[in-house]
């Protein structure tokens, strides 16, 4: 399988050590933003071929894209390697809006290859051994509590490092949460609602902001955000079920008394990017739709929608 990757950033990096996991796989073309940074990243992983031009890309012999690019990019390009005939994987989110994210949708059917989005929540095992619970009759969800908290006053990547373009709680980081929150209960939210706080003068994007949400069967759930959080950074997410109380952290489970849970044989990797790239392959090999397909991300994007209007 032959992979071309968009994004030399610290996502981009992530999607390296992951894929180099996977037999049979090779990354034989790096789409970046700077030609500086895009040649260091290519020489260190051996990665043959470099541009900065998505289109010559796209001309090399590639199966499949995986964009890690900025979110504003993410439409045009996710239409430009399916144009190319090519299977394509886009970082959350799909798209910064629910027009661009129908367009997504329509484009992959119509083309007929495999569209997946990387909710790496649904992926997390932390996250896996919940749904998997949930699926057994053993646990119901009463609410998820969840904490999604950053320092920014720049743009900058997860790695520290300067980029170009501006980060969004709503389209970007509150889209995990509901995606998994919808995923986790099955249903699409009958309530969606949120508060922004005052907005960045340089960044012009919201600081802070409060979401609720609640799906047709009971369940809520409450979600926080701010990149004025001066503490620990990323996101803990707080499962209050009707059999126990969980918390995950990423990749890691802990009890509701902060007990770790033994997460070993709930995938054949702890690492979440690695398992979501590794569904992105096995879609493609074996024909199929894959968790996390555009398809599915639809809902999430609708209720994105829904939040948004709700601001005004």
């Amino acid at each position: 399988m032959k992979i071309l990757l968009a994004g030399q950033g610290a996502f981009g990096i992530k999607h390296l050590e992951g894929l180099a996991n996977i037999p049979d796989v090779q990354v034989v073309s790096l789409v970046g933003g700077s030609p500086d940074t895009t040649k260091a990243v290519a020489e260190k992983w051996n990665i043959p071929h470099w541009t900065t031009d998505l289109a010559e890309g796209l001309k090399q012999d590639v199966d499949a894209c995986i964009l890690t690019t900025p979110t504003g990019m993410h439409c045009k390009q996710g239409l430009q390697c399916i144009e190319a005939g090519k299977h394509v994987e886009i970082e959350i989110p799909m798209a910064d809006s629910l027009a661009d994210s129908e367009k997504l949708v329509a484009a992959r059917k119509a083309a007929g290859v495999v569209g997946m989005v990387g909710h790496t929540r649904r992926f997390n095992p932390s996250h896996q051994w919940i749904h998997n619970k949930i699926a057994a009759g053993e646990l119901n969800i009463q609410q998820m509590d969840v904490q999604t908290y950053f320092f920014r006053r720049s743009n900058i990547n997860a790695a520290g490092q300067p980029r170009s373009w501006t980060d969004h709680l709503l389209w970007h980081h509150a889209a995990h949460t509901v995606d998994l929150f919808q995923y986790q209960t099955g249903e699409q939210c009958s309530v969606a609602r949120g508060v922004e706080g005052p907005h960045h003068i340089n960044l012009q994007i919201a600081m802070d902001m409060s979401i609720q949400m609640k799906v047709p069967s009971g369940p809520i759930c409450t979600l926080s955000l701010s990149f004025n959080n001066d503490g620990p950074l990323g996101t803990t997410f707080r499962y209050i079920c009707d059999n126990g109380t969980y918390i995950a952290r990423y990749d890691d489970l802990y009890d509701g008394h902060d007990n770790k849970i033994d997460l070993s044989g709930v995938a054949v990797s702890n690492n979440g990017i690695e398992l979501q790239d590794r569904e992105f392959i096995a879609a493609i090999r074996e024909g199929r739709e894959p968790n996390s397909s555009f398809d599915q991300i639809l809902p999430a994007m609708r209720t994105l929608d829904q939040i948004e209007k709700s601001f005004s």
